[in-house]
This record gives C-alpha cells, structure tokens and sequence, in this order.
C-alpha cells in the first residue's frame, strides 16, 4: 500500500503535535524561529522513533478528553486530602496493600491504569501481576479496600477499557 505525503512526513500525528507544541510551551514564545523549530522537530523525532513504534492504537477521543479531566480532578484533590493526612496525627493514617482484578489483559489499559494510580497521591502501584490478572496497590490510608477498588474500577479502568475498545480477556 503507497503511503499519501501525509504519512510519509507524519508517520505518528499524535507524537509530532506534542513535540511541536511541547517546544514553543518549553520555549515560552511563539516568534518564527520558535515555531520554525517546533516544525522541523515535530517532523523529523517521530520518524526517527518511528520504528521504535509498533503502531498507534486506535482510541476513542471524547472518553479519553473525559478521563483527562477526571484524573486532573482526582489528583487535585487527593493532594490536598494527602496533606490533610500527613499534616495532622498519625492515628488517622491506615497504610494498606490491596490487589485491583484487572477486567482485560490490554497492555495499554492496565498500563495506563498502573500509572493513573501512581499519579494519584495517596496511592502506589507496586506492580501489575498479568499472571494473576491484578495490579497491587498501595494505599497511604483507607478502611475499606473494597470502596477503593471499585473507585479505582469504575472511575479508571472502565472508561480505559472503553477507550482502547478493549474486550474482556483482550491482549493489545
């Protein structure tokens, strides 16, 4: 199959708008020299890594946008909830480790899942067990490990899942 000039010079899309818009944010300016920089970069890093992609996953944008928003929120506010619990007495604090069953074998749902988790202060991903179908979590304190997980589920994993159009038992 011929490749259009488009994806001759553009391989990965995706990757060239986040370099170029990555360079004129990291240069704070938007003058030519920034942008014709932001140019030839968003051209030439995704075909040199090009081949280090296998392919790029056909997602579901509108979900995707929607979980953005979701674990900005989330983080925002476990940070303050995490202050509240290290500021105050250590009697508050109920350190427990869990295991999240994972829905699919999607590398990339449980990938992304894994870092959402991390990402959210309060808890850590010490691993996800593909042979046992389970992500071990740690979290900085809870009484109710069942409440946790089905947050972590219906909150992350599900809109993950239907993100990637992942089925059940799916490898990516």
């Amino acid at each position: 199959m011929k490749e259009s000039f488009l994806q001759r010079w553009f391989p990965h899309p995706l990757v060239s708008v986040m370099v170029g818009i990555s360079w004129a944010l990291l240069n704070h300016s938007l003058d030519a020299g920034t942008l014709l920089m932001a140019f030839i970069l968003a051209v030439l890093i995704p075909r040199v890594v090009g081949r280090f992609i296998d392919y790029t996953p056909n997602i579901q944008w509108i979900p995707a946008i929607r979980l953005f928003w979701v674990v900005v929120w989330d983080i925002i506010v476990a940070n303050l909830r995490v202050a509240r619990l290290v500021l105050g007495p250590t009697r508050n604090l109920h350190p427990k480790w869990f295991r999240v069953p994972l829905e699919t074998e999607h590398e990339e749902v449980n990938a992304l899942l894994a870092m959402i988790i991390t990402t959210t202060p309060g808890t850590v991903t010490a691993g996800i067990d593909q042979d046992r179908g389970d992500i071990l979590v740690h979290a900085l304190s809870t009484d109710d490990e069942a409440a946790e997980i089905e947050i972590i589920k219906q909150r992350y994993e599900r809109p993950l899942i239907e993100i990637f159009s992942a089925q059940k038992g799916e490898k990516a």
